[in-house]
Formats: structure tokens, sequence, C-alpha cells
């Protein structure tokens, strides 16, 4: 497998950077940090504007506008490009499909209302269903292959999902699942795209769609480059919120995210490079940020790791998780920086997440976290676990490795772990992490810390109790 190196490791090597020092790689990574953000590439558009309603769209909130707005998109791309302007009112829609040189705009007082019918958002596409390959039912608003585009404006879109229409797919009661209705835990579905990965079957061939009650994503784009998204508020997804896909130089800004449904994690950049979540808030089903690279043969195949993602200023409110690094993470995950952050919440599980299991492995080296103030969360402020849905999915040969992670002036008031580390028995699969200049109260259980590395905690303060130790 062909191993990506770190931009810092080319940082030190050309500035002669001690790694071993931790304030010195710390203060060089967050020069990287800075060097990305300021080379990030904002999507710009002609002083043109289409009109939804001059293309036949009616704001109703009952007639279908899917054809009307897909026009106006076409129009608007074919033309050079600018504003297509979703105005004041609710309009129905199916499938969007973005084009290059396109901005969405939805303004204050419009909403973009989602069709619940799944046959709105065929034919087929090709994506990835929880790191899968595969090609499924289109995502709500969706692009392969276009370049600078955008999702904007202070407007809604919602995407109607609850426990009578798309979350009953989970197979889950509290989803609003029965006994005899169908789901993705049927045969021939869920597990039949994951048998499809473990048999390297061609993708062209995983047609899942109509009949495996594999929920779309809200907005998926794949294979597409200098790309934002801002100031919407987005709300009730049938599966992932946001999720770019192999692509580069995207923006999340100002974004609020509120969908507590099953799987509805709010942005999940996927085998991304250069990637910045800014401003924005996250109330969600799972996972309030979680960055992926494939699972399994198929990110191994792919091998393209999530990479130089800035994670700033953001709110995180009910999740899983608030940064979560996994669990479908075989590709690799580098340059990841989380700064200025709140996360607070009872039904927030953990603060800052990395998870995955010898069956998907992948290399996560060089995570990056400060200034973060977190309220409470149920778990732990950080946590690493190795084994990961091991005990469903069986053993692998593919062990992770997670190194040089450092966590500094970061504090905590509730919380049953302030540190939760757990390696594989007999792998150093875990190594290199430095908590430095936190505080954690409130915390009811020591730290849990086995079959790891190097772990160097200093200056931090657990419960007003000092703790300083390195093994």
């Amino acid at each position: 497998m062909k191993l990506f190196v770190p931009i810092l490791a080319l940082f030190v090597t050309a500035f002669g950077i001690n790694g071993t020092c931790q304030s010195n790689e710390n203060n060089a990574a967050w020069e990287v940090a800075a060097t990305i953000s300021k080379n990030m590439v904002e999507p710009t558009f002609p002083d043109k504007v289409f009109n939804i309603v001059d293309f036949g769209a009616v704001p109703n909130g009952k007639t279908k506008n899917t054809k009307a707005i897909n026009a106006a998109i076409t129009k608007c791309s074919d033309e050079g490009g600018g504003q297509v302007l979703v105005t004041n009112g609710v309009f129905l829609t199916g499938a969007i499909h973005m084009k290059s040189n396109v901005n969405l705009h939805i303004d204050a007082g419009a909403v973009l209302l989602f069709s619940t019918d799944p046959k709105d958002y065929l034919p087929l596409v090709r994506t990835r269903w929880e790191g899968d390959d595969c090609y499924n039912y289109s995502p709500l608003i969706y692009a392969d292959g276009q370049t600078n585009f955008a999702v904007t404006g202070k407007g809604l879109l919602d995407g109607q999902g609850s426990t009578e229409n798309w979350w009953p797919w989970k197979g889950s009661k509290n989803s609003g699942w029965i006994k005899g209705a169908p789901s993705q835990l049927d045969q021939n579905n869920r597990p039949q795209l994951k048998k499809y990965n473990d048999n390297q079957v061609p993708v062209e061939k995983r047609r899942m769609g109509n009949g495996s009650f594999l929920r779309p994503q809200f907005i998926n784009f794949i294979h597409c480059k200098n790309i934002k998204l801002e100031d919407f508020t987005i709300k009730n997804s049938p599966f992932w919120v946001l999720h770019p896909l192999l692509s580069e130089n995207v923006i999340v800004r100002g974004v609020t995210v509120n969908s507590e449904g099953p799987n509805n994690d709010g942005c999940d950049p996927e085998s991304c490079k250069n990637v910045i979540i800014e401003n924005c808030t996250f109330n969600t089903g799972d996972d309030c940020i979680a960055l992926k690279s494939g699972r399994d043969f198929d990110g191994r195949k792919e091998n393209k790791p999530i990479e130089n993602v800035i994670v700033r200023n953001c709110f995180m409110r009910k999740g899983h998780g608030g940064v979560s690094m996994g669990s479908e993470i075989s590709g690799g995950c580098t340059n990841i920086f989380v700064e200025n952050c709140q996360m607070s919440s009872p039904e927030l599980d953990r603060a800052i997440l990395i998870k995955t299991n010898n069956r998907r492995g992948g290399i996560t080296d060089g995570v990056y976290v400060r200034n973060v103030n977190v309220g409470e969360v149920k778990d732990a402020i950080l946590s690493i676990n190795c084994s990961y849905h091991i005990e469903t999915e069986g053993e692998g040969k593919f062990p992770p490795l997670i190194r040089n992670v450092f966590l500094s002036n970061v504090t905590s008031k509730k919380s049953d772990y302030a540190i939760w580390l757990e390696g594989i028995k007999r792998e150093k699969c875990v190594d290199n992490i430095h908590v430095e200049n936190c505080e954690f109260t409130g915390v009811k259980q020591k730290n849990h810390i086995i079959n790891v590395g190097k772990v160097t905690i200093k200056n931090v303060m657990i419960n007003n109790e000092p703790l300083n130790s390195e093994n």
C-alpha cells in the first residue's frame, strides 16, 4: 500500500524543526494550518441571476419543481455561470444536480422542500454508502465531476426525513421501524453491499437503489473541486447530511445542521483534500463531524486519505462525536486541525473521537486540537478506539496506526473519562499522544489507557489535581 506523507513532516524537513519536541511540533503544525487556510480557493461567479420561477417553479409546497430547478441550473452553467435564485416561498422538489459555475442561492424566507418519494431520486448515481462504493439513489443535492459551484443563502433545506418515511429503513424501532417492514438490514441489502466490497466486485455491478433501502445523503458531491456551502439551515436528512467525497477545496461556512435521525452525521468529508468547516452549528443524530476515507478494500484501493482539514469556531451540540475520525478510514487521515470550538450536550457522547479496527485499518497521522471548550459529554474528551465494532465485524488483517495526536488548551466540566485510549494487544497501533495545558473537571473515572505506545500528559488538571506523566 502506498503511504502518504503528512504535510507537517515536509515542513519539519524543510525548516529543521525538531519533531521530538511537542511545543515545536505543535507550533509548526499550526503554521501549516495557516498556510492551508490561506491557499484555499473560493468559487466565484458572474453577476447573472437565473430565477427558478422564470423556469416554471411554483412556490406552493405541493407542485414538484424538479425539472424547473434543474433547467435553471443547466441554463446557468451553459451560459458561463451565475446565481440560480430560490426566492421566497416553499418549493417542493426531487433530486437537484449541481453543475459547474453555478451558485444555488436560497434566499431568507425560501424553503427547498424535498420529496420523500424514492422515485424522485432516480436514476441511480455513483456514490459511497458508509464507505462502500456503489450506485444508489441520487442524494437530494448531488454533483459529479463539477468545478466551481456553491449552495448559499439564509434559507432552509428541508429533507423531511422522519419516522414516517426514510428513517425506518434503518431497521431500528427507535427510527419508526416495525416488525415485518423492509430495511437496509434485510438480506441482499446492506449485507450485500458489504459482500460486494469484501469480494472486490466492480462498482459498476453494485446497483442498489430500489429494494435496497439504502437511504440517500442530503448533499453529496464526488470528484469535484472548488465548492462552497454557506449560511443555510438544513434539517431532517434521510441519512448523512453533508458528504463531500473524493473532492478538493471544500468550504463549509456558517451552516446550521438540525438533523437527529439515524446515521444523520452532520458533515462527513471523505477522501477529500483541503477542507475548511467553520462557524457552523451541529445538532445531529450521529457524529457532528466525521472525517472518512472509505471502508476496507474500497478505501485501500482508492488510497485517498482525508487530508488538510480545518475545523474552527463551530458549536457541537447533540451527537455521537464532536469531531470524529473514522470509522470508515481505510484510506488514511492526516493533517487535521480543530480549534476554537464549543462542544456541550448531555446527548453528546465524545468530544474528539478516533475509531477504527483491524479490518478497516488506515493510518491516522497528525491530529491537532487546541482551544476547545467542552461543557459536558457522556463519555470522554479524547477517545481512541482501535476495536470499533470488532465484535460484529470480526478480526481482520489490517491493523490501524494512530499517531501524533496533540491536545492543548482544552477544558471540560463534565465527563465519564478525560482520556480513553485503547489499542490492540500485540500491535503498537496508538503512539505519540500528547495532552498538554488542559483542565478537566467533573470527571467520574480514571483515565483508561491500555495497549498503547508513548503517551505524554503535561500540565493537565483533572478534578483540580495535577497530572504529569509520560510512558
